[in-house]
């Protein structure tokens, strides 16, 4: 068992003490998020860039010839999970997903790390980088060299390159009326994992929400063969109704969903009783609450909940909703339509 120092102390590696956040639940809310991009907007763009921060993508997407274009994004947090191994695998998984979420094929990564070189030891940082590398294989891609720095808490992350064809970019802004949603992972690992650190999360739940944390999302790269696929993103840390409002401004459109009919993790209802609500969904919720309708107050624990390495949100036209899940069943993706985008509405997002 790899272990860590901390002065004259040493004992088995627990990585989310050493952090004030976990995962995605680090991220800047989204209120904040837009007021520093205030600041950025009206900049001159590049005519081959296809995709760039207007439409809250998860990756830029920059047109090289007729054929082809590059997509490059970053993404990265402190600890999600106690084992270092299972932090690198995670972290490095999350942020290949943002290629993956514009139906491209990553072709290489480089490793973000910050490191509290007087806290744990440089061992502990190896095994880290030992689940990145164990996840970029599984995608097929190396984990070609990276950056390091001396910080207070672990950090880690990655900065990922992919290819697309431009016609098979699926952004934001392609989404439609009369386009059913769905979500290929079920919602509730801020909840869970915040259950991990308060001590109380089973053994069984533990598993399936670290499975969940390390599935790829590479499905992706094959929606972006089906026409009836608008759009595509990812459900990361601002939750399910955060990336959904994304979406929905960034194609002038308005979305209705079922509660009921929304894929949560098994044993949610355990947690959600015991209040193991990570911080980030408060200041989720807060952000764009105004953007909201919802029938029940407390249903914003699970829809606004940050998602570490979430599914894919996907909107798909109902004349080629067999196309599309006879592709998931492929991957043994069992997915139902929680809810569909409109053309006009009170709020962006009507929550039923």
């Amino acid at each position: 068992m790899v272990e860590y120092r901390e002065g004259m102390n040493t004992g088995p590696v627990r990585l989310t003490q050493y952090s004030h956040g976990a995962g995605c639940g680090c991220k800047i809310s989204p209120k904040v998020l837009s007021e520093i991009l205030q600041g950025v907007s009206g900049q001159v763009l590049d005519p081959r860039l296809l995709v760039g921060f207007d439409t809250r993508d998860d990756a830029a997407v920059y047109l090289i010839n007729e054929g082809q274009a590059v997509v490059s994004t970053t993404d990265f947090f402190m600890p999600i999970v106690d084992d270092p191994f299972d932090f690198g695998a995670i972290a490095s998984v999350n942020a290949i997903s943002d290629v993956y979420a514009m139906s491209g094929s990553p072709i290489l990564a480089i490793a973000i790390l910050g490191w509290p070189v007087g806290k744990l030891a440089a061992a502990v940082a190896g095994e880290v980088l030992r689940g990145a590398r164990e996840a970029c294989s599984r995608a097929g891609i190396p984990l070609a060299g990276g950056h390091s720095i001396d910080t207070p808490e672990p950090i880690f992350g990655l900065a990922v390159t992919g290819l697309v064809h431009p016609s098979r970019i699926r952004s934001n802004n392609l989404a439609k009326a009369g386009d059913e949603l769905y979500l290929t992972k079920p919602l509730g690992v801020g909840i869970l994992t915040t259950a991990q650190k308060k001590g109380v999360l089973a053994d069984e739940d533990f598993h399936a929400v670290r499975d969940l944390m390390l599935e790829l999302n590479d499905i992706g790269t094959e929606l972006g063969d089906i026409n009836s696929v608008h759009a595509i993103t990812d459900v990361t840390g601002f939750g399910l109704l955060g990336h959904l409002i994304e979406l929905c401004e960034a194609s002038g459109l308005y979305a209705e969903i079922e509660f009921t009919r929304v894929p949560q993790l098994h044993g949610l209802p355990r947690y959600l009783a015991q209040k193991t609500i990570p911080g980030g969904t408060i200041r989720n919720f807060e952000s764009y609450a105004a953007k909201v309708s919802l029938l029940a107050e407390d249903w914003k624990n699970v829809l606004c909940d940050p998602q570490t390495s979430g599914g894919l949100l996907v909107a798909v036209a109902p004349s080629g909703r067999d196309e599309f899940l006879r592709a998931a069943a492929c991957r043994n993706l069992s997915l139902k339509a929680f809810g569909k985008l409109l053309s006009h509405g009170a709020v962006r997002v009507t929550v039923r």
